[in-house]
């Protein structure tokens, strides 16, 4: 079982985290400019850790926090559109205590899951740059190695996908050929955990129809049979 000392160490590192200049200067920027409807607020404008159960058998990976959802509120996929459709389904999955997340006190619990992303600062136009995805990789690795009862890896969106994927194959694992393609299922090599792939809950895709809260339904229905086999 990880340390509670590994946790709090690995926290300060990514919350103190320098290492990109560019995604610096952009979170700094949107913390201090705001949006309109959050002027209110005291934007967290930091990298952004994990959050979740850390005994989960499901780790969810994303992509990047969003310059007005996890960079102002300071947890993952909180504050946004993507977090909002994100947290129903995982409440309709049994796997969080309640259908919404706004902010870092709101009373949010995930059970037997965990959220994490190939990257922590908000990117300009939701896009990181190789070298800064790079960067973080360690705070992904060094996640995953905590989170020992890991048995489902959920990558959410073709980047995450790949950045897994790379990862795994840096680390020496024997894959099989892996396709992303949302709704996909592949058993790997044990002691892997399964990896399920799906369509990222961006509002880019929840509002075309090229995700549905029915097909993000389908995928926790095939995660949760997984973890029932496991």
């Amino acid at each position: 079982m990880a340390n509670s000392d590994q946790w709090t160490q690995l926290k300060a590192e990514i919350v103190a985290c320098t290492a990109c200049p560019r995604l610096v200067q952009w979170r700094e920027k949107v913390a201090q400019e705001k949006r309109r409807a959050f002027r209110d607020w005291d934007y967290w404008g930091r990298p952004v850790p994990g959050f979740g159960d850390r005994q989960a058998r499901l780790v969810i990976i994303g992509l990047a926090p969003a310059a007005h959802g996890a960079n102002r509120t300071g947890r993952m996929f909180t504050g946004n559109g993507s977090g909002d459709t994100l947290t129903r389904a995982l409440h309709r999955a049994g796997l969080a205590n309640q259908p919404t997340s706004h902010q870092r006190d709101d009373g949010l619990q995930l059970r037997d899951a965990f959220l994490t992303a190939v990257a922590r600062c908000a990117p300009p136009k939701n896009k990181p740059t190789r070298d800064e995805m790079d960067n973080c990789q360690g705070y992904l690795v060094r996640e995953l190695a905590l989170l020992s009862s890991t048995r489902v890896v959920l990558a959410l969106g073709r980047i995450a996908f790949d950045r897994y994927r790379r990862l795994l194959q840096k680390q020496g694992a024997t894959l099989p050929r892996l396709t992303f393609q949302h709704g996909a299922c592949y058993h790997l090599e044990p002691p892997l955990p399964a990896l399920v792939v799906s369509y990222h809950p961006s509002r880019q895709n929840t509002q075309t129809g090229r995700l549905t809260e029915e097909m993000l339904d389908e995928v926790f229905v095939q995660v949760r049979r997984l973890l029932d086999e496991a």
